[in-house]
């Protein structure tokens, strides 16, 4: 009886031992930490990697994922003057009404409407991508642990599959995605946008100015809220030297 337990013990261990492996395996890696401008107590946005990233979200992301906590009005936070604001905006047809007739009708985009959203409801989403649901991107920088880091080795993890692993059918290999099989297909691919400004439309470019600006949308105070820490840090010190100039000159009439 007591061999019977050993063994059967041991076959536990060993059974564990494998599932723990293979679970290594399917885990990804840690992405790597990428400069950004927004990191640390001084950091701000870079307006032309902002207006890029907006750019390559416009013309390569939007087509799936929605960020639908922006409007357009918000873009004069990049950078953009308001007649660039209405060009943007009136590019998009929005439902509105009802008229005097009580129909719906179509109309060109205006800076108050919320970002337009590529399907109209999650299953015209999941039925136009084999089944998966496009996440909404404005949060994802905060929605995915290691924030901005990781949506960029995520955007630039994508690889031919390793010898004798077997894809799923409609997924592509991640380097960085856990289990590295994703329904994403590689979004993109060097010169697939023209920058106005010349910069140089590589993966890395691109996904780092992609980055930019959904980092920008989960945070767009950033800015604010580092100049507002800076004042109290400011006043904090000040204070301090105050009172304690304050402390001596009061103690300073009390023999010891």
């Amino acid at each position: 009886m007591r061999r019977h337990v050993v063994a059967l013990a041991a076959a536990l261990v060993l059974a564990v031992g494998f599932a723990g492996q293979a679970w290594a395996e399917e885990e990804a890696p840690h992405p790597p930490h990428q400069k950004w401008s927004f990191n640390g107590v001084f950091g701000t946005y870079d307006r032309a990697a902002l207006q890029r990233g907006f750019q390559v979200y416009k013309e390569v992301c939007a087509a799936c994922h929605a960020v639908k906590h922006l409007y357009y009005r918000d873009l004069a936070e990049l950078g953009y003057g308001e007649d660039s604001i209405k060009g943007i905006a009136a590019q998009v047809q929005v439902t509105d009404g009802p008229n005097d007739q009580g129909e719906m009708f179509q109309r060109p985009g205006r800076p108050s409407d919320p970002m337009a959203r590529p399907f109209a409801n999650d299953q015209a989403a999941r039925a136009a991508n084999n089944g998966a649901l496009p996440p909404d991107l404005s949060l994802i920088t905060k929605a995915r642990e290691g924030g901005s880091d990781y949506i960029y080795a995520l955007l630039t993890g994508f690889k031919d599959a390793p010898q004798g692993v077997k894809l799923n059918p409609n997924m592509y290999y991640n380097e960085y995605f856990a289990g590295h099989q994703i329904a994403m297909p590689p979004p993109l691919n060097a010169d697939q946008v023209k920058y106005a400004d010349g910069t140089p439309s590589t993966v890395q470019q691109m996904a780092h100015d992609a980055v930019t600006f959904l980092s920008w949308a989960a945070e767009p105070n950033l800015e604010q809220r580092h100049r507002i820490g800076f004042k109290v840090i400011l006043f904090l010190l000040i204070a301090t030297g105050v009172f304690y100039a304050g402390k001596r000159k009061i103690w300073s009439r009390i023999e010891h």
